[in-house]
């Protein structure tokens, strides 16, 4: 199905000898998952969200604090209206340490905050899932479109290398008289406008070879390509609706949204509790030294307390009232981008499916087009041979079948790159997958 290069060719855009060294598509991944830096940003705010629940399940533990203090004293005190207590001046140290502790046993607050740490770990989780996928998804496309690059490269070559021919065979056919200069001019500017193309077609492989790049943190070499192992497989099972349900329950997206809309839930909760009391168990253990005093003598004091402690907020400006008419705009908030994933799912879904069916038609359709263009490049050639066809007609069948080539070779790999996409609008994108892809490429 695709188009042989010769030995030159071939060593000039892959590296003949290195062909057996090629990389494949899930050793490009690997690399990327080590590389990228977009998925690196994905794993650190993954770590940074499991730390969520620890400090939410804080505000429910006892808290303890240790303070201590020395200070130097220099007092003057004159006593008036008695001659018993005499006066003077008194320069001494104070020392002590105390120990607080402080145990929640009511604060509504601190409860609904530690269910949200829990969500907010779900959240979490649920995007440096997506932000796997999304590797997934970048890594086959930089892949498949570094490929396309190469294929088009190849292809321009191999028109080149035949309209040069026919710019040949035009000159030859003029000079003996069997041809006008037309067919030479037709022939020359074919063979211009195809060399103009070879040119943006080596552009564009290097742009393709920068982005993957950017990918792994390295300048991609050989890559492997589509060979007998590339099938056509419909969706399993054929039903587009029965994908759209699996996506509502399955879908990362949607269930990082769901989590948003229960953290919003529990946000208006929280900002209602800023009017309910907070009761709390305390204990203080404390010990003062001093070396002197008022009357000149010093003196060592441990006190112990033990209790509750009730506090009931009253008024705070207005701002209790505030926060919560916020919560529940941001409530409405979280509830309507719910509703528009939903919808964004079943959408992505939906157009993931119709890829797969549609890319399968495609590449049947253009798989005998290329049948019936080398067919007819076959004809052309034999018609001029014989008359009855010109040498304009020849260069329009060459460029007709490298341009159904290189539609061809397209079609392919947007049909994997839709067969991943589907996998991933229903949550269900894995590094499996990219492995079967991968069995396509040789």
């Amino acid at each position: 199905m695709k188009l042989k290069p010769s030995p030159l060719l071939l060593a000039a855009l892959l590296g003949a000898s290195n062909v057996a060294q090629a990389a494949d598509l899930l050793e490009t991944f690997r690399a990327a998952q080590a590389n990228d830096p977009v998925f690196a940003v994905a794993r650190a705010t993954q770590q940074a969200g499991q730390e969520k629940l620890p400090q939410g399940r804080s505000l429910l533990l006892p808290s303890i604090s240790l303070s201590a203090n020395s200070t130097f004293n220099d007092q003057n005190i004159q006593y008036r209206g008695t001659t018993f207590l005499p006066g003077g001046s008194n320069r001494y140290n104070s020392h002590g340490y105390g120990v607080n502790l402080t145990q929640p046993l009511f604060r509504q607050q601190n409860w609904l905050a530690y269910t949200e740490a829990e969500l907010q770990v779900v959240q979490s989780e649920a995007q440096f899932k997506i932000a796997g996928q999304d590797l997934i998804l970048r890594v086959a496309q930089a892949y498949f479109d570094v490929l396309i690059a190469q294929d088009s490269v190849q292809l321009a070559e191999a028109q080149k290398t035949a309209i040069a021919e026919q710019l040949e065979q035009a000159k030859r056919n003029f000079e003996v008289g069997s041809a006008t200069i037309t067919d030479t001019h037709e022939a020359q500017a074919r063979y211009d406008l195809t060399s103009a193309q070879e040119i943006a077609a080596q552009n564009d492989l290097e742009i393709r070879k920068r982005a993957l790049q950017q990918l792994i943190d390295a300048m991609p070499k050989d890559l492997k390509h589509l060979g007998k192992g590339f099938k056509l497989e419909a969706p399993q099972p054929a039903d587009m609706e029965k994908w759209v349900d699996e996506a509502q329950l399955n879908s990362l997206q949607l269930a990082t949204a769901q989590a948003g809309a229960e953290i919003a839930e529990k946000e208006v909760a929280r900002n209602r509790g800023g009017h309910y009391p907070t009761l709390d168990l305390v204990a203080n253990y404390a010990n003062n030294q001093s070396n002197g005093g008022s009357f000149g003598v010093g003196s060592d004091t441990t006190s112990k307390s033990v209790g509750v402690q009730l506090n009931m907020p009253l008024f705070q400006g207005g701002a209790v009232n505030s926060k919560w008419r916020e919560a529940e705009a941001n409530r409405e908030r979280a509830r309507q981008t719910l509703e528009d994933t939903r919808r964004s799912v079943a959408l992505q879904t939906r157009q993931a499916y119709l890829g797969v069916v549609s890319g399968i038609a495609q590449v049947k359709a253009l798989q005998q087009a290329l049948t019936s263009s080398e067919s007819v490049l076959e004809a052309s050639k034999l018609g001029q041979e014989v008359g009855v066809r010109t040498n304009l007609d020849v260069l329009n069948a060459q460029q007709q079948l490298y341009a159904t080539r290189r539609d061809l070779y397209q079609a392919e790999y947007n049909y994997l790159i839709s067969q991943l996409r589907l996998k991933a609008a229903v949550g269900s994108l894995s590094e499996e997958d990219l492995g079967r892809v991968n069995q396509a490429l040789y």
